[in-house]
């Protein structure tokens, strides 16, 4: 009954930041939900056994900072993970008490930019675990398909994805400019997709360890990214029409009209409120292969070794067009120094913008830059404690390919569908579900649905 809650709940002094449900317990007698705080609490409820309230963290002593994220274990009864503002993230077992006073911990193990610590206690207490991540705030994690690794977005940029039972670093990837908001992984675990403060979506394959595509057509941050699960290579639907917009004077490219199986799509929503899904197909995926070869090579080690006197059409299929000679500012040009072009680029949409609000947004997006126009002074190396990336040198590695040497992805749609910036996206059978920072829980209904 959408008129009436199952349950409700005011908080005074603090507001809930994020949730999760334990889906591997949920049965018609218990429904687990946690809840984490702005001041840095969770909360462990059941909807149903409405006395099971637990809280974590009470007094504040193991974090003071906003609670980003939480969520349980992959088929675990009480484990959870909380990420926070700090850049820390806290292993606790729902079961375990927390204790009267701060934590001492142990280091376990350390690597390029983590740490990762267990608590000193003669009794088992919370946290069990806690791992240092980055510079800034962990914004999001998630946990791989097969629950073994668990990939990570920070402020600094980064996506690490770790091992997380042995907690080795198993890959990273930089952002091309901020800080990294969202990350989701691909249902068969093979690619990671992340969205953030440089208004891209960006690729990256796990397998391959690199940066396969990037999909522009956000206009502000991207806030949340999601999987679609129910269409694959088995549903391939044709492309639309390139419609309208800024492309329509220019020749259509042949290969954005051919409909190579659709392997993988995903969505985006952004705080410019729009709603973008995005096709991942086989010209992108394996570039280097025919079509027909591909099929029967997906695994190959050599497709990141890019081919002399591949065709440039072949490289871009699916994605933007880009016509030599236009002075099209998506690729930096190779004399512009790449702390230059970083900050040029964060203020372009797909047209320079005009008029005085332009003038005034590109303002206010300049004042996050100082970090990266100053990095090529001083290299700050592994000033912080847990090492920093120098993004000047960053720009055109593996770790974070410019903008023209990845493929482009142009997204299939893009619709404003909310009046404020949104928030969750989430795919379902029959519907896709959005939220937006006004309150609005929204459900759209599938083609044919």
């Amino acid at each position: 009954d959408l008129h009436k809650p199952i349950d409700k709940r005011i908080y005074k002094g603090t507001q809930p930041t994020c949730h999760d449900f334990n889906q591997f317990t949920a049965a018609a007698d218990t429904i687990a939900l946690l809840v984490g705080f702005s001041a840095g609490q969770v909360q462990c409820l059941d909807l149903v056994k409405k006395d099971a309230s637990k809280l974590f963290n009470e007094e504040r002593l193991i974090d003071k900072t906003k609670v980003t994220f939480v969520k349980w274990l992959p088929e675990t009864e009480r484990l959870f993970l909380a990420s926070h503002a700090s850049g820390h993230l806290y292993l606790y077992d729902a079961e375990q008490p927390c204790g009267a006073a701060a934590p001492q911990y142990n280091l376990l193990t350390q690597g390029e930019g983590f740490s990762v610590f267990a608590c000193k206690s003669k009794t088992p207490r919370n946290p069990l675990l806690k791992w240092a991540v980055g510079e800034g705030a962990l914004n999001e994690f998630a946990f791989s398909p097969d629950g073994r690794s668990l990939a990570c977005v920070s402020q600094d940029g980064c996506l690490r994805v770790f091992h997380f039972d042995s907690m080795l670093l198993q890959g990273m990837m930089k952002s091309y400019f901020g800080g990294l908001l969202c990350v989701c992984w691909s249902p068969d675990g093979r690619y990671v997709v992340t969205g953030g403060e440089d208004d891209l979506v960006t690729v990256w394959s796990f397998a391959e360890g690199r940066v396969v595509a990037r999909g522009h057509g956000h206009k502000s941050w991207v806030n949340a990214v999601a999987f679609d699960p129910f269409t694959g290579a088995a549903q391939s639907p044709q492309p639309p029409e390139l419609s309208g917009g800024e492309e329509e004077d220019e020749p259509p490219d042949p290969l954005t009209r051919r409909s190579p199986a659709v392997t993988y799509r995903f969505g985006s929503a952004g705080q410019d409120t729009q709603f973008c899904l995005w096709d991942l197909t086989e010209d992108v995926l394996y570039p280097r292969l025919p079509l027909s070869r591909a099929r029967t090579l997906t695994g190959s080690a050599d497709a990141g070794i890019p081919v002399p006197g591949l065709p440039r059409s072949l490289s871009r299929s699916n994605s933007l067009p880009q016509p030599a000679g236009t002075g099209s500012a998506r690729g930096p040009p190779p004399d512009v120094p790449p702390a230059l072009s970083v900050g040029r680029f964060a203020t372009l949409t797909l047209q320079e913008r005009k008029g005085p609000s332009g003038a005034e947004k590109e303002h206010k997006r300049y004042h996050s830059l100082g970090n990266i126009s100053r990095s090529g002074e001083k290299p700050p190396g592994g000033a912080g404690p847990r090492g920093r990336l120098d993004t000047a040198k960053v720009l055109g590695t593996a770790l974070c390919p410019r903008i023209h040497e990845v493929p482009l992805l142009e997204p299939l749609v893009c619709k404003k569908i909310a009046h404020e910036r949104l928030t969750v996206l989430l795919f379902l059978e029959d519907c896709i579900v959005t939220a937006c920072q006004e309150g609005l829980i929204c459900t759209w209904a599938r083609p044919g649905k």
